[in-house]
């Protein structure tokens, strides 16, 4: 690990109070299930069409955050 990501992680892990174990364990569980989320995403897409700017609206308000869409 680079030592400039190690000094991060430390911080982070501080900041909240956890072991720096405990804070890369619930990383990388994180991540995965992002993984995940973003494969039934792709497999959801796959079956029923792209997501319209609709659809991709309502989940940014349920979800309370801002819709990311690729500038062209």
């Amino acid at each position: 690990m680079a030592p400039e990501l190690g000094q991060a992680v430390r911080a982070a892990a501080a900041r909240s109070g956890v072991s720096v174990s405990r804070w890369l364990s619930d990383a990388a569980s994180d991540h995965l299930r992002n993984q995940r989320l973003g494969a039934a995403l792709d497999m959801w897409e796959a079956e029923g069409g792209p997501f319209t700017a609709d659809e991709l609206d309502a989940a940014s308000r349920l979800l309370g955050c801002a819709v990311q869409r690729p500038t062209s």
